[in-house]
């Protein structure tokens, strides 16, 4: 009983102490003003059982030393009487202040967003859905709390195809963390003309609502990179390039995390080179003709060609049937 006693003086402590600084702070809307807040509501159940426990303790010791100095038989049998049903709350007491000890969820305090949507059923699972949403609507006006709706959609027959709704108030998400999952009803529905029992089911999920956080981004800490594709829009076979800073003739680029552009490439960045440069292209042969004199010499003597063939011979052009 010592060490929670003990634990408990240092709550208190820590809940004088939080009463002060609200007193004395000069910016109530502040967020450092409201963390304190929030804080000192969260420690007033457990002062309120420590103080409780504290006038059981007095009364106990009053009783026990009213037992030992009577003489009166009749009264020291009330004064055992009181000690021994003092001592059984005590210990229930005691109980109670140890779950108030554990440690909490640093979500339990926030607000709360519930979303519920319908599961396996048809339409009767989103009649379903909708009975969920106004339980949910009722149990947080019987605790006080703002029930905002933020995005709903109905179906055909009344029934809800999902709703998200925002719920404000004091230790919000503690109180309903524990209701995410799949609820599961069987009735016999609206929809059924029959009478027959129907099983139709809906899932409920519990959020923490994100508190905002100021983020700081130093310039130091940003790095910008411009990068052109080395290849035709559409290809992702060649990783991107630096833009090069030459009109005639690209480096190979410096950055570890481009490679050297292809010899295609190189052949079209380099079009308008010098001709001394060394990465310009060899002039390529005409497309529709043959590459080599060997290959035109072969063409014009062919036996077997049935067409016309034009050639050059003595610097003048002749026409030749073979």
């Amino acid at each position: 009983m010592s060490a929670l006693v003990a634990k408990l003086e240092v709550v208190v402590r820590r809940h004088d102490e939080i009463q002060a600084l609200l007193a004395d702070h000069p910016e109530p809307g502040s967020a450092d003003y409201t963390r304190l807040t929030r804080e000192y509501a969260e420690m007033n159940p457990i002062v309120e059982q420590m103080r409780g426990f504290q006038k059981l303790v007095s009364d106990l010791d009053d009783a026990v030393a009213l037992a030992e100095a009577e003489d009166d038989a009749e009264m020291r049998a009330m004064a055992e009487d009181e000690a021994r049903e003092l001592r059984a709350e005590i210990e229930t007491k005691e109980q109670e202040m140890k779950v108030l000890l554990l440690p909490r969820d640093e979500a339990d305090s926030r607000n709360a967003i519930l979303e519920i949507r319908p599961g396996t059923g048809g339409d009767e699972a989103g009649l379903f859905a909708g009975d969920l949403l106004g339980m949910y609507r009722r149990f947080a006006e019987m605790q006080g709390w703002k029930f905002e709706t933020i995005e709903m959609s109905e179906n055909d027959v009344g029934g809800l195809k999902e709703v998200s709704v925002r719920i404000s108030g004091t230790n919000v998400f503690a109180a309903l963390k524990f209701e995410s999952g799949v609820h599961r009803v069987q009735r016999v529905p609206v929809t059924e003309s029959g009478g027959r029992i129907h099983t139709s089911a809906a899932t409920v999920a519990v959020l923490p609502e994100a508190e905002e956080v100021d983020i700081e981004i130093r310039a130091e800490d940003i790095r910008i990179d411009t990068m052109r594709a080395s290849v035709p829009a559409g290809s992702t076979s060649t990783p991107p390039t630096q833009p090069y800073a030459s009109p005639t003739c690209p480096p190979a680029s410096s950055s570890p995390r481009a490679r050297s552009p292809s010899t295609a490439t190189v052949k079209k960045q380099c079009g308008c080179c010098a001709p001394g440069c060394t990465r310009r292209p060899a002039t390529r042969p005409t497309p529709n003709g043959p590459r080599t004199a060997r290959a035109r010499s072969a063409a014009a003597t062919a036996p077997n060609a049935s067409a016309p063939t034009t050639f050059r011979r003595d610097g003048s052009l002749t026409t030749a049937s073979i």
